[in-house]
């Protein structure tokens, strides 16, 4: 279930990936009139999203929705509601729609079911996912022992989405109340792409693949599963 692009540089990386992504998105849209993305936070797909943006998509026909968020503000410099407006829903791409997690309830417990109803109207399955990974093995906001990540990451659990609790680290910072994807949420997609920079990424990709313990290594869940396929996108 899954194909490894590895990159002997960035730039090569975010053409390829970039050329990917402008065909799902395409193919979306000439099929079925509309095209739904996912989308993750973080420094790393910066470059991709600012390459998108000047793309030309039927973007009045795209929805981008957030794979996870922090519980801040959107105008917050940590949100990645933020990160998705001021690096992607610009030039050309001003036109799709964006569904945000963040919701006006104080806590992500609380704003777990509007969040829930928000994404439960979503065109499935999402046709394009960007998912990134940390140094600690999170994808999305499912941190290692972090609280709630038994339940998002339960079969059995139908939900899309779910609060989560992380455990303050170097990775998390201070924020450590999200609103994430669960396991199922990011398996209603056709496949997910996982973009990844650096040894010290790659190494703990590697070791994901050999160790399957989700709990202590949250990728290991997408990367094990066998409903729908991965594809590794890695540059040094």
């Amino acid at each position: 279930m899954i194909t490894e692009h590895f990159f002997d540089d960035k730039k090569s990386m975010f053409a390829a990936l970039l050329e990917e992504c402008k065909t799902l998105l395409h193919k979306a849209i000439n099929e079925n009139g509309q095209a739904t993305l996912l989308v993750s936070g973080g420094g790393t797909p910066k470059p991709l999203y600012q390459a998108l943006s000047r793309l030309d998509i039927d973007w009045e026909k795209v929805t981008v929705a957030l794979v996870d968020e922090r519980w801040v503000d959107s105008d917050h410099p940590s949100s990645n509601e933020a990160l998705i407006k001021n690096n992607f829903l610009q030039n050309k791409a001003v036109a799709a729609s964006l569904i945000g997690m963040k919701t006006t309830d104080v806590s992500a417990a609380d704003g777990q079911q509007r969040c829930e109803q928000a994404y439960q109207q979503l065109n499935k399955p999402f046709d394009l996912t960007i998912l990134g990974m940390g140094p600690d093995g999170h994808t999305a906001s499912l941190f290692p022992l972090s609280k709630g990540l038994h339940s998002a990451l339960d079969e059995k659990n139908i939900n899309l989405c779910t609060a989560i609790t992380a455990t303050a680290s170097e990775v998390t910072g201070v924020l450590t109340e999200r609103m994430s994807l669960t396991l199922n949420g990011l398996l209603q997609s056709k496949q997910l792409h996982l973009l990844i920079t650096g040894e010290d990424k790659l190494a703990v990709y590697k070791n994901a693949l050999l160790k399957p313990d989700a709990m202590l290594m949250p990728i290991s869940a997408v990367l094990h599963q066998q409903k729908i396929p991965v594809v590794v996108y890695w540059a040094p």
